[in-house]
C-alpha cells in the first residue's frame, strides 16, 4: 500500500501513514493511494518520500540512521521531567528538525493495554535533549513514541518502553463501541476500518445534545486522530479532510494494514480546551455490533502540554 501520500502544502488534502509522523510516514506493501481531498492550505507543508523501512511506526526504536534515546526512570504518580534525545546517523543529538503541526516533535505515551493516552509537546534544549513533564498515575508498561521529521528528511516515528514498577494488573481492551462520552462531550463514530483500503471515518462532536458547531483548531487542525493496534501498538496517525465548518463533524480517511482491533484517540479543542475522545474499532471480517451504550472516556485534561 503506498501510504507515503505527497501533501504539497496539504494541497492534495490529508495523508494517511501507517507509522507515518503527522503527515509523513512509512509505507506498508502496496495498494491504491487514499483519495485526494481538499486543501488545508500551508498548515501542513511536509512532503515525504517513500522511506527504506516498511515496518509500521513505532515498533522500533532505531530506523534510519535515528534513534530515541530515553534519558530518565519515571516513577508511579511522580511528575517526572522526562527526557530524551534523537541520535542520527553521525551518532549525535538532532537539533534542526522541520516544524509540522505547529511542532517540532509530537511525543505519545500510552499504557501496554491502551487504556491510557496523552500526547505531549515537549520542549528543546540547545544540546538536542528535550524534555516535558510526564506523570504516568499507575505501575506497568508503558510506550512512548517520538513523531518528528528531521530537517532535510522524512518523517519518522520511533518508539521506546518506559517501565513504571510496581504491581502491574493489565485492563482489557474495552469493547468496540461508536460512542464515546468526555467531559461532557459526546462523540460518534461512523464508517469502518478496511484492510488495505482507505477508510472514510466521520467523528461528530455534541455537548448537552447539541451538535458543536464552534469547534477550535488544534495544532492547525479541528481534530487530530491518532490510531494503535492492539497487541503491537503500531502507530497511524491520520489528518482531517479539509472543511470550511467547525464542526460538528470531523472527517478522516485511516488505512491500516492488517485486520484486527485498533484504539482511536481523537484530539479535539472546545471552549479553550483539548479533550480526548476513544474508541476501539475493529477492521476487516467479523466486525461485532458496537456496543449500545456509550463508552467513557477519562479525563484528559491535563495530557496536552501547548
Amino acid at each position: 500500500m503506498n501510504t507515503a501520500s505527497k501533501l504539497g502544502a496539504y494541497a492534495v488534502g490529508l495523508a494517511v501513514v501507517f507509522g507515518g509522523a503527522l503527515g509523513v510516514g512509512n509505507a506498508v506493501g502496496e495498494s491504491a493511494p487514499a483519495p485526494v481531498r481538499p486543501s488545508h492550505g500551508s498548515t501542513h507543508a511536509q512532503v515525504s518520500a517513500k522511506p527504506q523501512d516498511d515496518t509500521p511506526g513505532g515498533l522500533q526504536v532505531s530506523q534510519n540512521g535515528y534513534t530515541l534515546n530515553p534519558l530518565t526512570t519515571v516513577k508511579a504518580g511522580e511528575p517526572t521531567d522526562f527526557r530524551f534525545t534523537v541520535t542520527g546517523p553521525d551518532g549525535k543529538p538532532v537539533t534542526d528538525y522541520q516544524v509540522q503541526h505547529d511542532k517540532k516533535l509530537h511525543f505519545i505515551v500510552v499504557s501496554r493495554d491502551l487504556a491510557t493516552f496523552q500526547h505531549l509537546h515537549p520542549e528543546q534544549a540547545g544540546d538536542g535533549v528535550w524534555s516535558v513533564k510526564l506523570t504516568l498515575a499507575d505501575p506497568g508498561a508503558y510506550r512512548a513514541y517520538a513523531d518528528f521529521a528531521p530537517a532535510g528528511g522524512s518523517g519518522l516515528t520511533l518508539g521506546t518502553d518506559v517501565p513504571v514498577a510496581g504491581d502491574y494488573q493489565p485492563r482489557a481492551l474495552p469493547a468496540v463501541t461508536r460512542t464515546a462520552q468526555v467531559d461532557g462531550y459526546t462523540v460518534s463514530l461512523t464508517g469502518d476500518l478496511v484492510p488495505g483500503q482507505a477508510s472514510k471515518l466521520t467523528l461528530s462532536v455534541s455537548k448537552d445534545g447539541k451538535p458543536v458547531t464552534d469547534l477550535q483548531p488544534y495544532l492547525g487542525a479541528y481534530g487530530h486522530l491518532v490510531a494503535l493496534r492492539a497487541g503491537d501498538l503500531a502507530y497511524l496517525h491520520v489528518h482531517p479532510e479539509e472543511s470550511d465548518k467547525a464542526g460538528p463533524e470531523i472527517t478522516f480517511y485511516a488505512e491500516v494494514p492488517s485486520g484486527g482491533d485498533y484504539r482511536l484517540f481523537l484530539d479535539f479543542q472546545h471552549a479553550g480546551k483539548v479533550r480526548t475522545a476513544d474508541f476501539t474499532a475493529r477492521a476487516g471480517a467479523g466486525q461485532p455490533k458496537p456496543a449500545a451504550e456509550p463508552s467513557v472516556s477519562p479525563s484528559h485534561g491535563d495530557d496536552h502540554t501547548h
